[in-house]
């Protein structure tokens, strides 16, 4: 046992020792510096070597230019009144010391502007001296005074002086009473307007679209915000490969003093192609394919040609998407397909048309409002004299929608922290085989909570409620129904499998629903990543599910991320089984499950 311990402290002492031998050597010890924020931010400064110092010329050179860098951050923190002495020790083998005495701290004192050439008018001058934001008697700091240059250049930019520049300052250190005074010696130029904007690049956009984006008018004064607004709004299109939007040079003011905006737009490839595809035991395998073409309308337009072969769900169509359509930030999406679904509640085929105009509002605010004609052929199961028959209903549906969407999180595949909601109400109008009308209205939100460094570990929940007013279930076709289960609501579940049920084990779907989904997800690695979860939901006939409706279910998964997003595959059982349920059931797909 003493053997054993000896071994084990020679064998601690050596690692310790091996430990210090590879340490970085700094380039020398500095001494007479208490203050601990002063003593740190030399020491961040100081280079290292691997080494110690072969001779005693090498120390003496290291101890040299640790003292530039001490002088370098003494003067940088206000520090003017110093005494650096950079030597070295006498030990065997000589290491760079370096002796500081900081001195007193040197403060601000009568920071001002003088104006070179023409001065602005009386308020760009109360402007530009607020913007300095130096007190007097703070200390005389280097990177105060030149961040206060760049704030007032910034002010005077703002307030329409374009051309606005900085010439050399004076800065006078006294050291009398140990005080820094800056002066900025600025150049305002003109006051500059603003003309309407040339577009110099030749590519597919029209110039004057591009014109009827400007946030400004012609004369208006020059607001640089405004020339970032334009660029913001030609990037958000996500046609351009690259978009460059900046004043025109000062030679080439027009007649009457205004100045055009310079645009430069590269367009990205005229049309790409998009495949995906996605896997679960209870919808089975899907694939899509989509074809973009970009611009084909010179205003920054996208067309998209869809095909959709899955299991439950055939589909061809396309879609047009106008953005800045009579007003900024505001996008129409015109719509059209036909379709074939064939699940265990339903079968429909048929063609739909739709028309949704989305306002942004900031960046992560939208407000949508839409309208769809669908003319369908559905056949589906109903119950007479205890059993069930099938009904085939022939109808044309008018949907309107109204919905409101937050997104205050960090990623659409991948959100690690921020917050989503979603709210919609579909007033519907059935004509056909039957008449009807009635409101779809759900909610929904999702939060994520990060946990550990860089957000390692991340707690995601998602809560989901929705009911339909003014009919019965009995009365609403089966396509319209509100139904649960399956790898986008209750993994664990066949598609459609949870609420009420016909005789024969279908699927009936109801008019009220809640689904909530708790995640704990976990990276591992750089590219790999965990995830266990619990997901519980209902399907209720009336206008709330019952406790009795409620069903659970639970797993766990992996996650592979591409760069741009997750590969998701999960495995989940169902916690209250009923007849007919799978054991088990498997998803793959791109992206978190919310």
């Amino acid at each position: 046992m003493v053997r054993r311990r000896l071994a084990l402290g020679i064998a601690t002492a050596a690692w310790l020792l091996a430990g210090a031998a590879w340490a970085d050597e700094p380039s020398a010890t500095i001494t007479g510096v208490e203050d601990k924020t002063l003593r740190d931010a030399i020491l961040r400064v100081l280079s290292t070597s691997k080494a110690a110092p072969q001779s005693r010329a090498e120390a003496r050179r290291r101890a040299r230019d640790a003292g530039d860098d001490v002088v370098a951050v003494l003067r940088a923190e206000g520090y003017y009144a110093y005494a650096v002495e950079p030597d070295i020790t006498e030990d065997e083998v000589p290491r760079g010391v370096v002796k500081v005495n900081p001195g007193p701290v040197f403060v601000l004192a009568e920071p001002k502007i003088i104006w070179q050439g023409a001065p602005p008018e009386d308020g760009v001058n109360k402007s530009a001296l607020a913007a300095m934001r130096l007190t007097p008697g703070d200390p005389g700091r280097a990177a105060a005074i030149l961040g206060a240059e760049g704030r007032v250049i910034a002010q005077v930019q703002q307030l329409g002086y374009a051309d606005a520049a900085a010439e050399p300052r004076e800065v006078i250190v006294d050291h009398a009473d140990h005080t820094v005074r800056p002066t900025f010696n600025i150049v305002a130029g003109e006051l500059t307007r603003l003309e309407g904007v040339e577009v110099v690049t030749k590519g597919r956009s029209n110039p004057d679209w591009v014109a009827q984006l400007v946030p400004w008018q012609a004369g208006d004064v020059y607001d640089p915000e405004h020339v970032a607004e334009l660029e913001r709004r030609l990037r958000d299109t996500a046609v351009y490969d690259s978009v460059s939007v900046s004043l025109a040079p000062r030679d080439k003011v027009r007649p009457g003093g205004l100045r055009p905006v310079v645009v430069n737009l590269t367009d990205r490839p005229e049309r790409t192609v998009e495949l995906g595809a996605g896997y679960s035991t209870s919808e089975g395998p899907g694939v899509d394919a989509r074809l973009i073409r970009y611009n084909r309308l010179q205003r920054a337009d996208t067309t998209t040609y869809t095909v959709r072969l899955a299991k439950l769900e055939k589909r061809v169509g396309g879609e047009v998407a106008l953005p800045h359509w009579r007003r900024p930030q505001q996008t129409l999406k015109l719509n059209g397909a036909v379709f074939k679904e064939t699940t265990d509640a339903y079968d429909e085929t048929g063609a739909t048309i739709s028309a949704d105009l989305t306002r942004r509002r900031k960046t992560t605010s939208y407000r949508t409002l839409g309208v769809a004609l669908d003319l369908a052929q559905s056949q589906q199961l109903v119950t007479s004299n205890g059993a069930a028959v099938r009904e085939t209903l022939n109808l044309a549906t008018l949907t309107t929608l109204g919905a409101v969407a937050w997104d205050q999180s960090d990623s659409i595949l991948d959100p690690t922290r921020g917050w989503r909601f979603e709210a919609r109400a579909e007033p519907t109008t059935s004509f056909g085989d039957t008449t009807l009308a009635y409101l779809k209205a759900q909610v929904q939100g999702a939060a994520y909570f990060p946990f550990g460094a860089d957000a390692g570990t991340v707690l995601a929940a998602r809560v989901k409620v929705g009911a339909i007013f003014g009919a019965l279930v009995s009365e609403i076709p089966a396509s319209r129904r509100l139904f649960s289960g399956g790898g986008g609501s209750v993994r664990g579940y066949a598609y459609q499998a949870i609420g009420p049920r016909l005789a024969d084990n279908t699927p009936q779907g109801g008019v009220s629903l809640v689904e909530t989904s708790f995640e704990v997800r976990h990276r591992f690695t750089e590219r790999w990543g965990g995830v266990a979860f619990v997901d519980a939901g209902a399907i209720g006939p009336e206008r709330k599910p019952d406790t009795e409706d409620f069903r659970f279910g639970a797993g766990i998964g992996v996650r592979y991320d591409l760069g741009f997003g997750p590969i998701r595959a999960d495995i989940a059982i169902p916690l209250g089984k009923r007849s007919g349920d799978p054991a088990f059931q498997i998803y793959i797909s791109i992206g978190q499950s919310f």
